[in-house]
């Protein structure tokens, strides 16, 4: 059937923690931190971190002074970026059957899925990092 958005508990946290990231990009934070301020399990953020490493879009150090911080530039990170290395690629289906285009002249929902999925994976293409940092108002709790 059809998937317009999936977005799993990881990608989730990927999404949130890269966001907090953005928000003071010289500044890093650890995963312990992040999993506190999204009341998230430390064990499985981890793993996320682990996969965005790998992609780099983040960097990571061990130690004392360790920490997570965004390896690119906020403004060149999109939502899709973080998105499909989570997810994989964005399948956004015009059809309920999951086909590319609905074999129906007459689909019974009509123009509403193609417009939805466009719209989806324009937000995700055109969003970046540094505009949802700069429209989040999650306040001090997040330093």
């Amino acid at each position: 059937m059809a998937d317009i958005l999936k977005i799993s508990d990881a990608t989730a946290l990927a999404l949130h923690s890269m966001v907090h990231l953005a928000r003071d990009p010289e500044v890093k934070s650890t995963t312990a931190e992040i999993a506190a301020f999204f009341e998230a399990s430390k064990h499985h953020l981890a793993k996320v971190h682990q996969r965005l490493t790998k992609a780099g879009l983040i960097y990571s150090n061990r130690g004392p002074a360790g920490g997570v911080g965004l390896a690119k530039d906020p403004a060149k990170i999109t939502l899709l970026d973080i998105y499909e290395v989570m997810e994989g690629p964005m399948m956004c289906h015009a059809c309920l059957f999951g086909k590319d285009v609905c074999p129906r002249a007459d689909c019974v929902l009509g123009e509403l899925l193609p417009g939805l999925a466009r719209q989806v994976k324009d937000y995700f293409e055109k969003t970046t990092l540094a505009q949802l940092a700069k429209e989040s108002n999650w306040g001090e709790k997040n330093k």
